[in-house]
């Protein structure tokens, strides 16, 4: 007989944690405590609760809890449930632990929808198995996921890249396809950036502040040319293959803004419109799972929801971590070569390690290094996608994972090393620019802290486990160590991360070693040791960000400011935005608050252009002014004057200087504030150079020192080339240096007709130049000039050689003192600080200018006899 049996229902248990005993394949006894807790509140929440948010920290059996009830579920009513994951490799990682660990049996979707099968398809939709796949399986414009009951989001925190890319239309400057439409844009954009953005986009000599640079197109000025962008889309979005984003943003661009960085032009509103996708706007509930649940309303922001349902931590987790983690930070005390023989050490011992670094780059680098040194097998996250069994397979290997900070697990045994390097801080362009351009870090302090938090804790995944965290580059080691931020972190990791740099402070790479080795060892030696953690553990509190109550009652109003726009309603918009202004009154909240009148002020000039209203024009300019008025330290709102009457602005020295800063904070965070090593030799190279009488270390010493004051500083060596340039706020220097020259020496014509030519140089060769006041600039130190070079004199200014150095020297000493209180770019208080700082010593590009154009040299050398 060919008829299927088909069992009968069994009896289902009135909570997801008591369905682990009915699954006769599983590897573990039972849930644990803290999981069952978390299952039993889900099980009493009113089956109408459309968004509930579970926290379990990194490393506590999240996956398990989210299984279970997904699977509680779809037996309880023969729901669709559709568990999410940000990537291919961890699909098939959680169908791989619920069939071999948990004995679940879940289908895995991966891929084009075409390729899925018929049978698992019906599987799914028969609701006979639960759906395990991957965000853009769902958030795609036509997903065969298309009416789920339930939707189970995985490391919800890490989604706001995966939810928002629907409605995100990247333009990336290095992607083949994408180049016929970022060089047509750009011809657009052209008249509404200045000369420097407009190289930075465009592409050219990128150093450390363009890298970090990210800028916004103000609204009036989006909206002036979002019929040429649409054109040119129209024409590009096929071949860029991009039409799928564009379709959905295409008749909203009116809800949208636009960013531009050296990397891409992207185009996406500022909360993503979860509520027009039918999949996920019409599931009956969504379930959201989180490291960590945070209390400014991320999840809410990150999501497009009103209002998610928390079901916090359980008791005891305040204070009790996952696993131990034994933090090194080479840097404190060792050298570059150093630090490179400490990894190759570390790895030999521990057999088996993983690497997380930020770039293709440096993964490169890193893999170029084991297999020279090592001769070790290396594994890409291409390797262990489908499974990471190949890795642990081997005994010595090292799995060198780029730009990817969550997901990947090595529990127990798997992995006893961790390897990271870089912070992930902003993963699109859209939160660097609010971060570092108007000041909101406020806004993603829970949700840096958590990416944090998911990048240390990739081999420590159990209550048992271990792990060695080897921190290294610039910005990740200044977030761990500084007690500023620290205070911020459960206080598990505040010992961990106390004791680490006690013991990574003055020591050696042998002591280093050694103390690997005990850790490794996990014997009574480490016992002894790892008291002094859990000592300090007890004595230590972990204190709440400021100003998360505000942010948290804000976010309701700004997803129905978002919803508003998104429909067109202006008005409606514009009240939405005031009703969050009215919550944000917290100092710390003051660039957040800027950045509410802008958006505020935005939708009120829409709605004047859509009613021809100038009462609604009145109102955009009044909050275009208040958002100014809100943080004087936010150079990028000052372009928003133009838009507050009807005469363009005057120039602003206050802007001018704060764009320097800003500057200045890419540099600062580049060379690393925790360890003295990086800014030591670079002040020291400059003031080498500078006492230097041949031209190449001067001449390199006085680029390096522009850079470090903010300055776009270059220097090109080709036929009648300038000394070093420096350019900021709208002034210009460049320099002809004479620091060879003899005190008792006469300035001859070649020199002075050189330097007084220079302005010209710069007009022609330097893109960045023009529009600016240029400046030409004598460092020398002679006080004579021979007959034929007083004709010339007029046409640039003295500084003489002492008188530079002296400033100089004074620079650095600045400098070193506004780095002592620097933390993070967008810092409004240090750039308060700073800004003082470089008026007091003349260090303000506007302010240079005026002094060094008051000292022609005409007016100061003699003729000589």
């Amino acid at each position: 007989m060919a008829f299927k049996k088909v069992p009968p229902p069994s009896a289902l248990p009135d909570s997801p944690e008591k369905l682990i005993r009915e699954l006769p394949r599983r590897k573990i006894p039972d849930v644990l405590p803290h999981q069952g807790e978390v299952m039993r509140r889900y099980a009493a929440l009113p089956a109408n609760t459309s968004d509930v948010a579970l926290q379990l920290p990194t490393g506590s059996g999240k996956t398990l809890v989210g299984l279970l009830i997904a699977e509680w579920l779809r037996r309880k009513s023969k729901e669709r449930v559709v568990y999410l994951c940000p990537t291919n490799q961890l699909v098939h990682q959680v169908a791989e632990q619920a069939e071999e660990k948990y004995g679940l049996t879940v289908t895995s979707f991966t891929g084009g929808k075409k390729n899925y099968s018929p049978t698992d398809k019906a599987s799914y939709t028969n609701g006979t198995h639960v759906a395990v796949t991957t965000y853009s399986s769902v958030f795609n414009s036509h997903p065969f996921f298309d009416d789920p009951d339930v939707l189970i989001l995985d490391d919800a925190h890490a989604a706001e890249n995966y939810v928002a890319s629907m409605w995100s239309l990247r333009v990336e400057k290095t992607n083949a396809k994408h180049q016929s439409l970022h060089a047509a844009l750009r011809s657009v954009l052209k008249k509404h950036i200045n000369a420097r953005d407009y190289v930075r986009l465009a592409g050219g000599d990128e150093g450390p502040v363009d890298w970090s640079w990210a800028d916004k197109l103000p609204t009036p000025a989006f909206v002036a040319i979002q019929n040429e962008i649409a054109e040119i889309l129209d024409v590009h979005v096929e071949s860029a293959e991009l039409h799928f984003q564009w379709a959905t943003i295409k008749d909203r661009l009116h809800a949208c803004h636009l960013y531009l960085s050296t990397q891409d032009i992207l185009i996406r509103p500022l909360i993503p419109p979860t509520w027009t996708h039918s999949p996920f706007a019409k599931a009956r509930q969504r379930i959201y799972m989180s490291a960590t649940l945070g209390a400014s309303g991320d999840l809410e922001r990150l999501t497009g929801r009103r209002a998610i349902k928390r079901i916090e931590v359980p008791e005891g987790w305040d204070r009790q971590g996952v696993g131990r983690r034994f933090f090194i930070f080479p840097g404190m005390s060792l050298t570059e070569d150093d630090s490179l023989k400490l990894r190759h050490e570390l790895m030999q011992r521990a057999g088996r390690s993983l690497v997380l670094v930020p770039s293709g780059s440096a993964a490169d680098k890193v893999v170029e290094s084991v297999q020279k040194s090592l001769k070790f097998q290396t594994f890409n996250a291409e390797d262990i996608e489908v499974s990471k069994k190949p890795f642990v397979a081997q005994g010595q290997a090292v799995a060198v994972v780029a730009n990817r900070y969550d997901g990947i697990d090595f529990p127990d045994a798997e992995c006893r090393l961790l390897f990271i390097e870089g912070l992930p801080r902003a993963v699109n362009t859209q939160e660097r620019f609010l971060m570092s351009r108007m000041g909101a870090n406020a806004l993603f302090n829970e949700r840096v802290q958590t990416r944090v938090l998911q990048a240390i804790g990739r081999c420590t995944r159990s209550l048992n486990d271990y792990s060695a965290v080897v921190v290294t580059g610039a910005e990740l080691p200044e977030y761990l160590a500084d007690n500023k931020r620290r205070k911020y972190l459960h206080p598990e990791l505040q010992a961990e991360l106390d004791f680490g740099v006690e013991q990574s402070q003055g020591t050696t790479l042998q002591d280093l070693t050694e103390n690997f080795n005990v850790f490794l060892a996990n014997g009574s030696e480490w016992e002894e040791v790892n008291q002094q953690i859990v000592n300090k553990r007890a004595g230590i509190e972990q204190e709440a960000f400021p100003g998360l109550g505000e942010l948290s009652k804000a976010v309701a109003h700004e997803v129905r400011y978002q919803e508003n726009l998104w429909q067109g309603d202006f008005d409606a918009s514009m009240e939405s935005a005031q009703q969050v202004l009215s919550g944000l009154n917290a100092s710390e909240l003051q660039g957040y608050r800027a950045l509410w009148h802008y958006l505020a002020g935005s939708a009120a000039w829409l709605g004047s252009l859509a009613a021809a209203s100038d009462a609604l024009k009145s109102k955009a300019r009044m909050h275009y002014a208040s958002a100014k008025g809100a943080a004087r330290g936010i150079p990028w709102l000052i372009a928003l004057a133009s838009y507050q009457s009807d005469q363009m602005p005057a120039e602003d020295d206050d802007s001018a200087l704060m764009i320097q800063l800003e500057h200045v904070e890419a540099v600062l965070a580049t060379l690393g504030t925790m360890q003295e090593g990086a800014f030591a030799r670079r002040e020291k190279e400059i003031l080498d150079g500078l006492m230097s009488k041949e031209n190449g270390p001067f001449e390199r010493s006085q680029k390096l020192l522009g850079d470090l004051l903010g300055f776009e500083a270059g220097k090109e060596e080709s036929d009648a080339s300038p000394d070093p340039w420096w350019i900021a706020g709208g002034r210009c220097f460049v320099f002809e240096d004479h620091s060879g020259a003899a005190l008792t020496s006469s300035l001859d014509a070649t020199k002075a007709r050189q330097a007084a030519s220079h302005p010209n140089w710069m007009n022609t060769h330097v893109a960045s130049s023009r529009g600016t006041r240029i400046l030409s600039v004598l460092v020398s130190p002679v006080s004579t000039a021979h007959e034929g070079a007083i004709p010339h004199l007029g046409g640039f200014a003295l500084w003489p050689l002492e008188e530079y150095r002296s400033w100089a020297r004074r620079a650095l000493t600045a400098i070193r003192a506004v780095r002592t209180k620097f933390t993070e770019p967008g810092d409004l208080a240090w750039r308060a600080l700073a800004a003082k700082l470089f008026l007091d010593n003349d260090l303000a590009a506007t302010k240079l200018y005026d002094i060094l154009s008051r000292r022609l040299a005409a007016g100061i050398l003699r003729p000589s006899k």
